[in-house]
This record gives C-alpha cells, structure tokens and sequence, in this order.
C-alpha cells in the first residue's frame, strides 16, 4: 500500500529513471572532459559541454556521511521511521543521495562499501536504495498488488488462506471468559487516511474546522504541520479494518454494537498516513438479554507505537 509521493522525471532525467525501471543504473559522462556527472543535467558542470552520454554503471559506492532521521519529513512516511538518509559517493566520483535498507543504525560506518537495491514502485517508477555490500537484503525490492491500491481495505489473508478460527459458544460463559487476557492480537490490515476522505468526512459531518480541511493554514498554524483526521473518522474506519481474531463466537441469534465503556483519542492522525488496529478481549460478563464481551480495540498510525485511538467497544450476543 504506497500513500507516498514519487519523483516525477523530467526530459533530462527521463533516461535515469527509465533504467532504473530495468534494474540497471546509469549516469551522465561528459564526452570533452570525461567527468561524470549526477544530477542529471544538460551541460557539463566541469567544462560546459552540451555532449553528456549516459553509460551504465555498477551503482556501487561507498557510504560518505548518513543520518538517523527519527522525525518523518512527511506525514506519509511515519511508517518507515527511523530513516536511514545517506550520502553515497559513487565509484565513479558523484555523490548521490540514498536510503540505506538492509542495514541497523548502529552498524553504519564511514566509508562502508554499498551496493544498488533497486525498490520497484507500482506503475511507473523504480526508487534507488544502497544496502551494505555483506548485507543479506534482496537486490530488488518488488511492489506488490496492495501496492498499487493506496485506499485497499482487504484483510491481509483470504478465506482460502487464513487459518481456520476456534469456535466458541456464546452459551459456555466460562469459555468465552477465557479469553480475556492482556495478549493484543496481530494487525489488521492497514487503511490509508488521505486528505480526500477527510474532506468527505468533514462535509457529512458538518465539521470543516481547518484543522482538518485546510492545508495551507495547518502548515503555517497548526502545531502538527499539516491537517489531521477527526477523531470520530478514525474510528469509523475501523469497519475498515478486519482484525485477525483468533476465535469466532458461535450460536446466538443476533450481535448487538451496545456502544463503548471508554473512548479515546489519544494521538493524531495527520492527512496522508496510514492506520491498523489490533484488539484484546477486556472483558465478558453475563447480561439479562446475552452475553456480554468487551473488545478493547487500539488504532495506531503505522510505524507509532502510541495509539491514536483507544476504544472499549461493548459487543452484546443475543
């Protein structure tokens, strides 16, 4: 699921990315002076000829300086946090700005040789990473099909893949006690917030405060940068979400959403980010009409460990 921007090539650069796309990389040489040069230009930076040609090359290189970057310069990239930005000096001489994949931070070194990892994006472009030549990390890094589907809300497995769930009867109390426990599950799968959906929001709900509508006025005023989600969108996206329980409560007649003991909204979601959910089983009790269980559901923003939204959903089994 990519909600990140790509480059966009131009006439110059076209001949870059295009070999990207072939899993190749390629830079400019002036054929006056023979000096190689990236970015790519139209003339010469040494002795300003027009005759530059691009000729294949390793993409090989050496790590000349790096950062740890902990902020996300977007909010869009939260998920990748921390961020390795690096500073390669290739064989052929140019420096070359990179993300370094395949790599712990502590295991950086100056002067540590590199290799190309070519990371396919879906559509048109071909992203170029370096990973530390003794690095385990696959040279290409292949999009896939959720890839291409930013606003995708299918489960991470299907039917014919999931693992079958345990059943458990609504009518054995102490059964469904049991599974009450402090264990979260895994995450659901992940659903982009993009700044149209909250636009949507905003208009069915009435609430167009430009904390959530305004872009240009939440970069310049809001402490956050940007715009954020309204809390109640967020946990209405949670329909989104199929959170991968482990057991299916069986026989009862009909299944009751009697509202939440607690709600909170405990951190942003900032436009462009994507959230998951993960819940437990809090509590279950018997009740005049049913049983009772309690779901306590946390949504995170990918990549955050501190939830955005917290909610105590009461489920009644009738």
């Amino acid at each position: 699921m990519w909600n990140k921007p790509l480059p966009q090539p131009t006439e110059t650069s076209r001949p870059f990315w295009d070999a990207l796309k072939q899993h190749r990389v390629r830079l400019q040489q002036c054929e006056d002076c023979a000096r190689w040069v990236f970015y790519p230009r139209a003339h010469c930076p040494g002795c300003a000829s027009r005759r530059l040609a691009w000729r294949d090359v390793s993409g090989a290189g050496t790590l000349y300086t790096y950062t740890v970057a902990r902020v996300p310069t977007l909010p869009e990239f939260t998920d990748e946090m921390p961020q390795l930005l690096a500073v390669v000096q290739m064989d052929e001489g140019p420096h070359l700005n990179s993300t370094l994949v395949g790599v712990a931070p502590e295991a950086l070194r100056i002067g540590q040789r590199l290799r190309p990892v070519f990371d396919d994006r879906p559509g048109t472009v071909t992203l170029l990473r370096h990973a530390p030549l003794e690095s385990d990390h696959p040279d290409v890094i292949a999009a896939t099909a959720a890839d291409a589907a930013p606003d995708s809300a299918a489960p991470p497995a299907t039917a014919a893949t999931a693992p079958p769930r345990r059943q458990v009867s609504c009518r054995d109390l102490a059964a469904l006690q049991a599974l009450v426990g402090e264990q979260w599950s895994d995450w659901s799968n992940p659903v982009v917030v993009s700044q149209a959906l909250i636009d949507e929001f905003a208009k069915l709900s009435g609430d167009d405060y430009w904390l959530h509508t305004d872009p240009v006025r939440a970069k310049a005023d809001s402490p956050f940068g940007t715009t954020i989600a309204h809390g109640m969108l967020v946990q209405a996206l949670a329909s989104r979400m199929t959170l991968p329980l482990d057991f299916e409560v069986t026989d009862f007649t009909s299944m009751v959403n009697y509202g939440s003991d607690r709600l909170r909204f405990a951190a942003p979601v900032p436009a462009g980010c994507r959230i998951q959910a993960r819940c437990r089983v809090k509590a279950v009790e018997r009740a005049k009409s049913g049983v009772q269980m309690t779901l306590e559901i946390a949504t995170h923003v990918v990549g955050s460990d501190r939830p955005s939204v917290l909610n105590e959903q009461v489920i009644l089994y009738l």
